[in-house]
């Protein structure tokens, strides 16, 4: 395959693509290791057997394996096959931006690497993404204060108003016989 060969088949694994391959799971972001396969062009099955060769790369923190409950809920989220429909009979291994880095290692093949930088970028890119979103949480929530603050102080302002523009209660008569206030009776 010649560079530009490589470089277009690159060019089918944009960012978005990869993006909607990472998921998060037990608070971190992954990927499955049917979706890495599937873009470095090879059997789940083979990528699987290389991690086993080599598992002393891969600790808990960099690849662990999904509990039945995350793969069920994965799998309704993804629309993937259900057991015994010819779908997986096991639960997915997945693989965090370490372990994903750590696999260009491992496969050795210069889709696998060219792969891997693509994949990394797009792992940065929804890392800033994500600090986006919290700053402009951040922000949301002081104009939220400010508002509240800005709510009760317009309250007040059309209370006064209202006070301003009622009529002034008429003072009540007294009722009964009253003497002239000069003391001519």
């Amino acid at each position: 395959m010649s560079g530009s060969e490589g470089k277009a088949s690159l060019e089918l694994i944009a960012a978005p693509a990869i993006e909607k391959r990472i998921f998060v799971v037990r608070e971190r972001q992954v990927m499955l290791d049917e979706d890495l396969a599937d873009l470095y062009g090879v059997e789940t099955k083979r990528l699987v057997e290389q991690v086993k060769r080599n598992r002393d790369r891969f600790p808990e923190d960099f690849m662990f394996q999904l509990s039945k409950e995350e793969a069920a809920a994965l799998r309704s989220q993804i629309a993937t096959s259900n057991d015994g429909r010819g779908g997986r009979r096991y639960v997915p291994d997945v693989f965090t931006e370490q372990g994903v880095a750590m696999l260009s290692g491992v496969l050795r093949s210069k889709r696998a690497i060219a792969v891997n930088i693509e994949i990394i970028r797009a792992f940065v890119e929804l890392r800033r993404a994500a600090s986006n979103y919290s700053a402009l949480e951040t922000r949301l929530d002081k104009l939220e204060r400010g508002l509240r603050r800005h709510d009760e102080q317009l309250g007040e302002i059309f209370k006064s108003l209202r006070q301003l523009i009622s009529p002034p209660p008429r003072p009540k008569r007294p009722i009964g016989f009253r003497p002239p206030e000069d003391g001519s009776v």
